[in-house]
């Protein structure tokens, strides 16, 4: 049987055609993701992807990618004029863990859906309590604490927290994200309590000039 190369683009056109502002009614794409993400072979598809990839997009997706304290973060797909973005999550070994942002008591300033391709992780969801003079987490209690293996789906909304404390080695997701719909994330340590806010550094170029 062919390799089907066009399995980004598959999802991505049954995005772009959805008839529903994509930011406000997320509960669709989960129900797109989860028929898209239970094809056969889609590890194979999306390694073949990255195989195929000519030099100029290779060392676009490259710029595009982070690191995080947990994870390598690879942007397989960011279009402007879509209202969505295409990731791969590299797992680093826990060892290789730091403490931070990516293993706090978190939430995100955009919605997403998510896979697991390969090993799997612990998932635990919150509730957390907002300050409503500094908008900050005042508290978090956990709510539920999922075993997630190879093939496990799942979405979260921007407003919702969560947090992985461990992963298997060679752990490996997809993940379609929204554009963001929040300025900013928070996160939370239930240890110190302590509360921070997290604004991307894209944002602060406007003011980077009147600082110096």
């Amino acid at each position: 049987m062919p390799i089907r190369v066009s399995v980004l683009g598959e999802l991505a056109e049954q995005l772009r055609a959805a008839e529903l502002d994509l930011s406000q009614r997320w509960d669709g794409v989960d129900k797109w993701f989860d028929a898209w993400a239970a094809q056969p072979g889609l590890r194979t598809n999306l390694r073949h992807h990255l195989l195929e990839l000519p030099t100029e997009q290779a060392a676009a997706m490259t710029a595009r990618s982070r690191e995080t304290t947990t994870h390598f973060a690879w942007c397989l797909r960011d279009r402007p004029d879509e209202p969505f973005t295409f990731w791969l999550h590299e797992y680093k070994e826990q060892r290789d863990w730091r403490a931070g942002y990516a293993d706090s008591v978190h939430n995100h300033r955009y919605h997403f859906c998510t896979t697991i391709l390969r090993g799997g992780y612990l998932h635990e969801r919150y509730a957390a309590t907002i300050n409503p003079g500094t908008e900050m987490v005042g508290s978090a209690e956990l709510v539920a604490s999922t075993p997630c293996p190879v093939g496990a789906t799942g979405f979260l909304l921007a407003s919702d927290f969560h947090r992985i404390p461990r992963a298997a080695e060679g752990t490996m997701t997809f993940l379609v994200k929204s554009r963001e719909v929040t300025p900013w994330s928070l996160s939370y340590d239930p240890g110190t309590h302590e509360s921070h806010r997290h604004v991307p550094v894209e944002t602060r170029l406007k003011h980077l000039a009147s600082r110096l």
